[in-house]
């Protein structure tokens, strides 16, 4: 191919959607975004879930000693690795709790988990608009983003319809109810969500997965069920697939980046009842720019992953850089998992044609 370009230089990314865990399996990961992306916004729903800004400030503290507590490498990305947390807005929310983040500087966020639509979600709301008002009304007030986790969880409802519903059902009335509210709308992966989110008024974004850009619900059942590949919001039609990338590739400022990478150990994955999620973490920006370049949107790439995240949150854009490389890349058929127990990222044994160059510039 003529003119192929070799390497791509960015402002380096952060990842706006982010599970970490804890303890072993927290130490396992976190290099991996450390590695690539400059700031993290940080998933609350561990067990018990990080409900207030104490047990966000420690997790957060337990993050960058996990990096620490291994290699020289992992110190240097330690200091230059700024986990954003986010608390678990549950029923009993209140005005104060959502007082007491806007004053912490490491809480950025308040994240909407319907009850049971997905992994630790127990805790979540029942009745959003119903018990939840003090604090909706103070996190508009704040001008703090509410991360919607987008699905219904009416066992009626198709778990392919789940976030169409979701928009009608909650989201709609939501944003009717508390018009100047922050909303990310997050992993979106239906052409309704896409839609709703570029034509909305008022202050909405999405962040978009690369297993949604790349993936479509046929990737599930090659050959037979793979649990590797199931996640929550599922995979979808190829129809709605190729509305999330023309969204991410597009002008539009409201869409960007956030992988979800969300790991569980290999034998939780292939059970009679497997865990959702996808491990993506170790190669997010390598899937990325697949997605982007059989779009002929590379030059989209940056503005995705690096400018429209810190624009919506207010924060500056990062000063180093990130170099991705066209150099093969196989995916490994899988990583430690702290223990004797693996993961298995995304896509695993396949071979991608970019690769990222880890070099972390702590500027």
């Amino acid at each position: 191919m003529k003119n192929q370009l070799e390497s791509l230089t960015i402002v380096r990314p952060d990842d706006w959607h982010l599970h970490l865990r804890d303890g072993q399996a927290l130490q396992a990961v976190v290099a991996a975004s450390a590695r690539s992306f400059s700031r993290a916004m940080v998933m609350p729903n561990l067990r018990p879930p990080v409900t207030t800004v104490d047990q966000a400030v420690a997790y957060r503290e337990r993050i960058l000693q996990a990096l620490m507590q291994t290699t020289q490498e992992h110190e240097v990305l330690a200091r230059a690795f700024n986990p954003l947390m986010a608390l678990y807005l549950t029923d009993n929310t209140s005005a104060a709790d959502v007082h007491a983040a806007a004053a912490c500087e490491f809480v950025h966020a308040f994240k909407l988990y319907p009850a049971g639509a997905t992994t630790n979600s127990d805790s979540g709301v029942t009745d959003l608009l119903g018990k939840c008002a003090d604090a909706l009304e103070a996190l508009e007030k704040h001008g703090m983003p509410l991360l919607v986790h987008g699905e219904v969880t009416d066992p009626t409802v198709d778990v392919f319809d789940r976030e169409a519903v979701f928009i009608d059902r909650v989201l709609v009335p939501l944003r009717k109810r508390y018009p100047a509210l922050r909303v990310v709308f997050e992993h979106i992966t239906t052409k309704d969500g896409a839609e709703y989110v570029r034509d909305a008024e008022g202050p909405i974004a999405a962040t978009i997965t690369p297993q949604h850009l790349l993936y479509n619900r046929n990737a599930i059942f090659q050959g037979g069920v793979r649990p590797h590949w199931y996640c929550l919001p599922i995979l979808k039609r190829e129809t709605h697939r190729l509305a999330l990338v023309q969204a991410a590739t597009s002008d539009s400022p409201r869409f960007f980046i956030g992988t979800d990478s969300a790991p569980h150990a290999r034998h939780l994955k292939e059970n009679a009842c497997g865990c959702a999620g996808c491990f993506n973490a170790l190669h997010a920006m390598e899937l990325y720019a697949t997605a982007f370049e059989a779009e002929g949107k590379l030059d989209r790439l940056e503005a995705f992953a690096s400018l429209r995240g810190p624009a919506f949150y207010g924060l500056p854009v990062n000063e180093s850089k990130l170099t991705l490389v066209r150099k093969p890349y196989q995916i490994p058929e899988e990583v430690p998992y702290g223990g004797d127990e693996k993961l298995v990222p995304l896509a695993a044994g396949t071979t991608l044609s970019w690769r990222t160059h880890h070099e972390v510039d702590t500027v």
